[in-house]
């Protein structure tokens, strides 16, 4: 019987079996930001202990950065602090830190693959639920409390209990106007929100098999949100070329030696799974969300579902969300106002998401008393945007063009919600108060969905706003 992807990895980093059924398990990578390691490293200090390996630890600033103000001190005196003992600690302990002078800062998720620090078949920790981004690239990646980001900095080790594996199939062309983002929304409407507890998503088939390395990552980035710890791809030739020749990545003269390690680690044909399940990519169309959870989502061309429609134990939740979202069942979701637009987020901020939508963007504008903010995954992104002419086509457009970071996506930082504001966003979470205000009201979709949504001042069926068909 073969193996799978995350068999292999789990038993190559497994140090010991726990008395209590947990398993020890090296981790190879470990990713830090501003929010969750400063009380690990007091801890540290606390319990007198070193960083055990430095060099497999990497820093950025990303949740709480402000996206608007780049100079230091900045306004928001919190973000200063936390800045400044990040940059303190990396420099106590030996730690590699992509500060906001290094021009590679940004979202922890998008910098660590564009410098080739995530990799194939190895383990990846961070002190962030959507670090199953990482498993894009075929590595068992997950998020971490902050008393086990203490427990990797002081042994590169922490105790996990392991999960199934389900393998979801994905077939065939998407239509267009149908991106990564749908297809991982409709994932998650279907399996549901807890659908993933105790499993590891292993995504399949030949929608993803075409899918570029950064729509992979897009959807295992949501991996999360429908309840599952991991999410990941097998690595194939489109991880490798995308790897190749990135800063941390391995030297040309050893990358050959590299990708046979690496193909070493795909699942076997005859891999068992825990469970199986398939979708066909035509049947899927541009998804939003309607609720509070990313589970709570229809095509655009749907009405909102009334409870009877949906199973009993979610119906609750479906009344409170109608309440919260100001939204009736029966009623359509397309034409519904918004108030902001905000592109941005280690779900969609990477620079393939920048340059669709300014393809479809350029020449047109952002509706009057809408606020739309662009906001590139990292100083890298946005580089490269700005030299492309992007930034000018947004900015034509009459969107903001911000500095890297979290931003809108969790309003840690000054960019959030007021009141009852709808925002149409291209971010994964569409909790109650998650954008800053606990009346603020969430969207989520594709990032040329919050385009369009923008440029008509409400949501829109971009394939009609923009001409794909």
């Amino acid at each position: 019987m073969g193996k799978t992807l995350f068999d292999k990895v789990w038993e190559a980093h497994t140090v010991r079996e726990l008395p209590n059924g947990m398993t020890q398990l090296l981790i190879g990578t470990h990713l830090i930001h501003e929010v969750t390691s400063p009380q690990a490293f007091g801890m540290l200090r606390d319990l007198q202990l070193k960083v055990l390996y430095p060099h497999r630890t990497f820093a950025t600033v990303d949740h709480i950065v402000p996206t608007d103000e780049r100079e230091e001190p900045f306004s928001d005196a919190l973000a200063d602090a936390m800045i400044k003992e990040l940059r303190k600690n990396c420099d106590d302990f030996g730690i590699k830190f992509f500060d906001i002078s290094s021009g590679k800062q940004g979202i922890v998720h998008i910098v660590g693959p564009e410098q080739g620090i995530t990799q194939p078949g190895t383990t990846i920790a961070c002190g962030d639920s959507h670090t199953s981004t990482h498993g894009a690239f075929g590595a068992v990646a997950f998020g971490i409390g902050t008393s086990q980001v203490r427990d990797v900095l002081a042994t590169q080790t922490m105790a996990l209990r392991k999960p199934d594996v389900r393998r979801i199939e994905v077939d065939g062309k998407l239509s267009p106007g149908v991106y990564a983002k749908d297809v991982i929304l409709h994932i998650i409407r279907k399996l549901g929100v807890n659908g993933g507890l105790g499993y590891a998503y292993e995504y399949a088939g030949s929608t993803f098999d075409n899918f570029t390395q950064e729509e992979r990552m897009t959807v295992c980035n949501m991996s999360i949100e429908g309840g599952a710890r991991v999410g990941y791809v097998n690595p194939d030739q489109t991880t490798f070329d995308y790897l190749r020749g990135r800063p941390y990545a391995p030297a040309q003269e050893n990358y050959d030696a590299a990708i046979a390690r690496w193909k070493s680690f795909a699942s076997d044909k005859d891999a068992s799974y825990g469970d199986l399940v398939k979708y066909a990519a035509s049947d899927i169309g541009p998804t939003v969300t309607w609720g509070i959870n990313p589970g709570q989502a229809i095509f655009i061309d749907e009405n909102i579902p009334s409870p009877e429609q949906l199973a009993e134990k979610d119906r609750s939740t479906a009344e409170e969300a109608y309440a919260h979202m100001k939204l009736r069942p029966g009623q359509p979701i397309k034409g519904t106002k918004i108030d902001v637009a905000f592109l941005g987020s280690c779900t969609n901020a990477r620079l393939s998401d920048l340059m669709e939508v300014a393809k479809y963007l350029k020449g047109k504008k952002a509706k009057g008393g809408v606020k739309a903010i662009v906001v590139p995954g990292s100083q890298s992104v946005a580089a490269v945007a700005e030299s492309m002419g992007l930034a000018e086509i947004f900015r034509e457009a009459g969107f903001e063009w911000r500095g890297a970071g979290c931003s809108m996506c969790l309003a840690m930082n000054p960019d959030k919600l007021i009141g009852d504001q709808l925002c149409a966003s291209s971010s994964n979470r569409n909790f109650k108060g998650r954008q800053g205000s606990p009346t603020g009201r969430t969207v989520l979709m594709s990032p040329l969905m919050v385009a369009a949504a923008a440029v008509t001042g409400e949501i829109s069926d971009a394939r009609e706003i923009f001409g794909l068909s």
